[in-house]
């Protein structure tokens, strides 16, 4: 009989087997990658475009293309693709990143063929009506005025100026005046050239039906849709500031937001996966350095953490938090003070166990289901990387060593080359 008062012998994780998706092509040469998995006859398909913000030629082009895409085509209005769509039981998800744009739909199997009718329909003949046009704009237009007085919108948007600089497509800003110069023939201009089959690739992820091939090519393999150019983008120069302290001061600010940070790299670099690891050691997660000092300590905040963040022609390492505007100062001092201890001591071992076990557990439960599958292949493929990341990574996470930690901290978080920048009050 299992007796409960003995706790469970603990052990680590040794190997994570991941399903790969398959490859197919249509007849036009659109590549769809499937994985079959799950027990719910549910199936979700992703059409995935270079049509981010890093493609756009002014600001608000491609979010503003993107969330149109609903907005109505030769046939239907809004509302109606909208009680189409949900008479299937259906679900259409819009989103635009700094590199790519995604159009989502989930689909029940038996409904699948009556579904992607609809999201052909929205990528082959969208119309963007003027008037749709200006309600969205005129609705972006106010929240853009209401987070010009918030600190953490400050604080975000003068950072990733500071990182890239204020032309580079990673750093420039949305002004108030764009929302009122945007044209209906730039957006539907970007959506033929950037939301075509020569610039697409489908990842189709569930208990998938046996004929989902045919399916989709049926909608999107049978003839060329949109331009027969790949999209292309403008060289982008990197005008990272010299300026290492930034205020934008608010006056009557009663938080400080904080960012500090550095332009490095994305995922595709050597030192990505140690890198991983001391930022988690060093706020990437509910125990780390950060949140043990600024919020458990010192309780100067409700959370503070810092992340790698990866894109596709850059990167870039960011610390943020919100604190009381009383404070700023001293909440700054003791970040700097986590990072020092970082370039000089050595990290436990029985830390760097914890935090290692923490990332492999958390990548365990990141693949869990057919749509998380589908994250994980998207999150490689787009980057030009296969499987083999997944597998290099989960080694680089088991064979790191506290000297290798050093390391990664003297060779990337010296002061001289972090930006600070506060919106508020010091």
């Amino acid at each position: 009989m299992l007796d409960r008062t003995i706790a469970p012998e603990f052990k680590t994780i040794e190997k994570i087997d991941i399903i790969n998706a398959a490859e197919q092509r249509l007849d036009n040469g659109v590549p769809v990658y499937s994985i079959n998995a799950g027990s719910q006859e549910l199936t979700k398909v992703e059409f995935i475009f270079s049509a981010g913000m890093y493609y756009q030629d002014r600001t608000l082009l491609a979010s503003t293309t993107n969330t149109l895409l609903e907005a109505g085509t030769t046939k239907r209005n809004a509302l109606q693709l909208s009680e189409h769509i949900d008479f299937f039981g259906s679900f259409l998800e819009l989103e635009v990143g700094q590199d790519y744009a995604c159009v989502t739909i989930y689909s029940l199997n038996k409904y699948l063929n009556e579904s992607l009718a609809f999201a052909e329909e929205i990528l082959k003949d969208s119309i963007f009506p003027q008037s749709e046009i200006d309600i969205h704009l005129a609705n972006r237009k106010q929240k853009h005025l209401i987070n010009q007085g918030k600190v953490s919108s400050l604080s975000r948007r003068k950072f990733t100026e500071l990182l890239f600089g204020a032309q580079h497509p990673y750093g420039i800003d949305a002004r108030t005046e764009d929302f009122d110069t945007l044209k209906q023939s730039d957006i539907i201009n970007f959506f033929k050239d950037h939301y075509s089959f020569k610039n697409c690739f489908i990842v189709a992820a569930g208990n998938l039906p046996k004929d989902l091939h045919k399916v989709l090519n049926d909608h999107f393999g049978k003839e060329n849709w949109g331009s027969a150019s790949p999209a292309q983008s403008k060289p982008a120069v990197l005008n990272t500031t010299s300026e290492r302290k930034v205020l934008v001061e608010k006056s009557d600010a009663i938080q400080s937001a904080i960012k500090i940070g550095r332009v490095l790299f994305n995922k595709t670099h050597e030192d990505y996966f140690k890198f991983q690891v001391l930022n988690t050691i060093l706020g990437g997660y509910f125990g780390s350095r950060l949140m043990a000092n600024i919020r458990e300590d010192k309780g100067y905040t409700y959370g503070i953490g810092s992340g790698l963040t990866s894109l596709v022609h850059s990167g870039y390492f960011s610390i943020s938090t919100e604190v009381g505007s009383d404070v700023t100062k001293n909440a700054l001092e003791e970040i700097y003070k986590e990072i020092n201890i970082l370039r000089n001591d050595l990290v436990s071992t029985e830390e760097l166990e914890t935090v290692r076990n923490y990332i492999l557990g958390q990548f365990l439960r990141s693949v869990d289901g057919p749509f998380a599958l589908a994250e994980k292949f998207i999150a490689v493929k787009e980057f030009g990387l296969d499987y083999s990341y997944y597998a290099n990574y989960f080694k680089a996470v088991k064979n790191v060593t506290p000297q290798d930690i050093h390391e990664m901290a003297n060779k990337y978080l010296q002061e001289k080359d972090l930006i600070e920048c506060v919106a508020g009050r010091m």
